[in-house]
């Protein structure tokens, strides 16, 4: 199996998720070269997610489940938020979500 879609999905989450940080606290301070910042960081997101060359369907539901992995995360260790275990929870059938539209049905 090619790592590299992983790879490139990772990264793609972390600047996704990242730049929705920096844009929110950007939002908090009033400040705009903060947003700015974090749009432009959005928007390397979009590029880099593209870079994998798969049906688009396929593309984004296996993206959204690395998405959301990463997302708490950033919650949990970058931001230091108290995730609850119920939001832990929820993340096992977005992950095996993510799981069967990768490995599912191969034409």
């Amino acid at each position: 199996m090619n790592l590299l879609p992983g790879i490139i999905f990772i990264a793609a989450a972390l600047l996704e998720v990242s730049g929705d940080s920096i844009v929110r606290s950007g939002l908090r301070a009033d400040r705009i070269h903060v947003i700015a910042l974090g749009f432009l960081i959005l928007g390397c997101y979009g590029l880099v997610v593209n870079m994998v060359k798969w049906d688009f369907s396929k593309l984004l539901g296996v993206y959204v489940a690395v998405f959301a992995v990463v997302s708490v995360g950033w919650g949990k260790w970058i931001l230091k938020e108290e995730v609850p275990l119920s939001t832990w929870i929820g993340l096992i059938p977005i992950a095996i979500g993510g799981l069967i539209i990768q490995f599912g049905h191969a034409r």
